[in-house]
């Protein structure tokens, strides 16, 4: 991913594993992109996260040191996680074991999926299919957009930021 570009980009649990059923884990992807906000390395234009995998639309605006934001993002994230995991879910922990010369586990799949949106278009294409993620039939979790909490479907219905996160893609385009 490019600097100053905006991409739809999506990160899977690995195995697709339901690893984000849980509020707590939901809110350790939120508090991760909050911080990259705070320090202004990251604009989230819209996100949604689901049971086994995270939507997000963002640009990334400067390195984080050395590393991207969506780098320091998966890292962070696979860090919290697993630091919970040992404490209150050890048996979950060894379905993201591997034998990597670098690391004992893995968290997110390899290779995020990221689709650079190339106009507005597209942009509210991303984003609509985000916002209607959790209706599809597969996962069931809410009758309309903006009742799926950990979206930015509310925000673009009703103007609230439940995370505080979120920057209008339209104050931008």
């Amino acid at each position: 991913m490019e600097y100053n570009q905006t991409y739809f980009w999506t990160c899977t649990i690995k195995d697709w594993k339901h690893l984000l059923d849980t509020p707590n884990y939901k809110q350790i992807i939120v508090s991760s992109l909050s911080n990259l906000v705070k320090q202004s390395l990251i604009a989230v234009y819209g996100f949604v996260i689901m049971p086994n995998h995270v939507h997000l639309i963002l640009k990334i605006l400067k390195p984080n040191g050395k590393e991207k934001p969506s780098s320091s993002f998966l890292k962070e994230t696979s860090h919290e996680l697993r630091k919970d995991m040992i404490i209150n879910n050890p048996n979950a922990l060894r379905h993201f074991e591997v034998t990597e010369s670098d690391r004992k586990y893995r968290i997110w799949q390899r290779d995020p999926l990221a689709i650079y949106l190339f106009n507005i278009n597209i942009l509210e294409q991303k984003l609509k299919y985000i916002h209607y993620n959790p209706l599809q039939e597969r996962w069931r979790l809410t009758k309309n957009t903006e009742d799926y909490y950990w979206s930015s479907a509310r925000f673009y219905k009703t103007g609230i930021d439940d995370f505080n996160i979120l920057t209008d893609y339209r104050d931008e385009y």
